[in-house]
């Protein structure tokens, strides 16, 4: 007999061999309909995969994100199924799971594929999904692997073969097709209710650009119909909200062949926004003791050789600025604190001085290949509302407190309400991705860790998520529509310290090394602004709002009174403008709701006569007659920032 041990703590026992499946059979037959996964001792397994010792086990469903993926990775396995069956001699690449449903690279030769295509593949999925064929798991040695896809004629995988250590290689079949797969999958094909393919892209093999360009079908899955219909509508919800769709028509940025792909120009009214948020943050950092730096846009190429971060992702950053003198090599400067360490180094430092804060809005330029830009969210040139902290041990969990409270409202003034804190720690099967000791990182993964208790955060621990050179706490937020985003973060660091040699002076009069904990509310200005928009629709808060208001006067003879109100308004620090376009006031009104402007002020000959304006709010109507301090009361009460 085993012990298994469940969620709640409880403990069972059950014979050797048992699978995850059984466990659920034996609990409920209901539970056991529901199963696609389980989770033993942290690993995600097969619900049919016997368990041969005491375990941990977590029954997966599909309203668990692992048993999600694994019923995403397995409706990409459909799919090939689906694809070999109508294009005989198709090759195939990888498969994963994703947020967002699947992909597959696939290889179809000569034959030209488009959208148009995606009709038959989702009934064949179907038809083959009733069948309710099972996926099977099967060890295989590494030259049988070699020999199957060999005979195959699929290079893909067999460039995937040669990477992997024989005795740990397993292939899947379901039907009449299989597959090289580490898994897990679903019981079955049967779970599969309904089938969506959703785009199809190009992708170079391995992302290699000297390589083959593969074809890439996305597709999305679900266990009941009606959960697609309603996927669907949230797309096409998302088409509305689209950043890039909504940036173009509230005039807020654009983007220039000439200027170059992934730098965004900031239009007037974005950068009016962009200015204000930059400002909302800045008197918040002024009040928890930050001070404003600024540093260049290049750096010394020696600068990222002693950050370490030329040898992680020189390759992969803009080529070197060479300069006249032989051998002198700068970079477009790709983050902030390797900057930020060398201001510390200025003068002499003290514990009485500690802890010290830097803050910079500082524009960061990295290298991004053109497939993989998106808007503001994906871009080559952003800027970070970035700033290092630099304390001694024994203040870290109090600063790395206060940070997350300033984190928190920046979310709360802006209306993200949902969010998870991920706590983001090394991957410790894999210690040689990181610099810095092991006894550094256990104090700032335990610093991190606690701060988040303390603070009450909901949070998730990710092993492998952390940077290169230290642990941190990424606030995962999701948005009107439940789409998750990585906006904000926080990392302790006491890598940097070392290897710029920072210092201060104790209380004992000796020298002794800070801790630096790195910190981005809004993340990137870009990223947090896209997000923004697709949050609220381009309806943002009222502080934010570029314009305010609009005076809509029914004809010229008022747009002496419209100015009157505008001036007043305006000298209020009220934002807005006058629409002195010829047209009815119908169409000024349609317009102004499309550009989703707050307030319309509409000026007739009552409202002249009386000194009032008639107000209508967006997406509310009439509000009715009001004065200008009426207004501008109404206004105020609505601001809270």
């Amino acid at each position: 007999m085993i012990n298994i041990t469940l969620p709640d703590g409880s403990v069972r026992q059950y014979e050797k061999g048992t699978s995850a499946h059984q466990i659920a059979l034996s609990i409920s037959e209901g539970l056991a309909r529901n199963v696609l996964a389980a989770e033993v001792n942290g690993e995600v397994w097969d619900s049919t995969r016997p368990i041969e010792s005491d375990s941990s086990v977590k029954l997966l469903t599909w309203n668990d994100a692992a048993g999600k993926s694994t019923f995403w990775h397995s409706s990409a396995h459909l799919m090939a199924e689906a694809l070999e069956a109508l294009y005989p001699g198709t090759k195939f690449g990888i498969g994963p799971a994703i947020e967002t449903g699947f992909y597959y690279d696939v290889d179809f030769g000569d034959k030209e594929f488009s959208s148009d295509d995606f009709k038959a593949i989702e009934t064949k999925m179907i038809e083959l999904a009733k069948q309710k064929e099972t996926f099977v798991r099967e060890s295989v040695s590494k030259a049988d692997a070699v020999k199957y896809f060999t005979e195959k004629g699929d290079e893909y995988k067999l460039d995937l073969i040669d990477g992997l250590e024989d005795g740990k290689i397993t292939f899947y079949t379901q039907g009449q097709f299989t597959d090289l797969c580490r898994g897990p999958h679903i019981p079955n094909t049967g779970f599969v209710k309904a089938v969506k393919l959703m785009n199809v892209a190009g992708a170079y093999w391995r992302g290699d650009e000297t390589k083959k360009q593969l074809t890439r079908i996305y597709g999305v899955t679900f266990p009941k119909a009606s959960e697609l219909t309603e996927y669907l509508a949230m797309i096409e919800e998302a088409k509305k909200r689209d950043h890039r769709k909504l940036g173009k028509e509230l005039e807020l940025f654009a983007f220039s062949e000439k200027v170059g792909m992934g730098l965004p120009l900031w239009l007037p009214k974005g950068t009016a926004l962009r200015e204000r948020l930059v400002n909302f943050l800045t008197k918040a950092q002024a009040k928890a003791g930050y001070e404003q730096v600024v540093t260049p846009h290049i750096g010394h190429k020696n600068l990222y050789v002693t950050s370490g971060h030329w040898e992680k992702y020189g390759k992969d950053s803009f080529q070197p600025i060479k300069t006249p003198q032989e051998g002198e090599e700068f970079f477009l400067k790709p983050m902030n604190c390797p900057h930020h360490c060398e201001i510390y180094k200025t003068k002499p430092r003290s514990y009485k001085d500690l802890p010290v804060r830097f803050a910079e809005f500082g524009t960061v330029y990295r290298y991004e290949q053109s497939g993989e830009l998106h808007g503001l969210t994906r871009v080559r040139g952003f800027t970070q509302d970035d700033a290092h902290l630099f304390c001694m041990p024994e203040q870290v969990k109090d600063e790395f407190k206060k940070v997350i409270d300033l984190v928190l409202y920046v979310f709360k003034s802006l209306g993200f309400e949902n969010y998870t804190a991920q706590v983001s720690l090394r991957d410790p099967e894999n210690k040689a991705k990181y610099i810095g000791s092991d006894e550094n990182w256990k104090l700032s993964e335990t610093a991190i860790i606690e701060a988040a208790a303390e603070k009450g955060l909901n949070t998730v621990v990710e092993y492998g998520e952390a940077a290169f050179y230290g642990p941190k706490l990424d606030f995962m937020v999701k948005d009107a529509l439940g789409r998750k985003w990585q906006l904000g973060t926080i990392q302790v660091d006491y890598n940097l310290p070392e290897r710029f040699e920072l210092e201060y002076t104790g209380s004992d009069n000796q020298k002794h090394r800070p801790v630096m904990i790195h910190r981005a509310p809004f993340g990137s200005l870009e990223r947090f602004i896209a997000v923004l928009i697709e949050h609220c629709a381009g309806n943002f808060p009222l502080w934010l709002s570029p314009e305010q208001f609009i005076i809509l006067p029914i004809s010229e003879k008022y747009e002496d009174y419209a100015k009157k109100v505008l001036d007043e308004l305006n000298n209020s620090d009220i934002r807005g403008l006058i629409d002195f376009r010829d047209e009815k006031i119908g169409r000024k009104i349609r317009d102004a709701e499309v550009k989703k402007i707050p307030y319309m002020l509409i000026i007739g000959d009552k409202e002249m006569a009386e000194g009032k304006v008639s107000v209508r709010k967006h997406g509310e109507g009439d509000l009715g007659e009001m004065t200008l301090e009426e207004f501008n009361n109404l206004l105020r009460k609505e601001i809270t920032v």
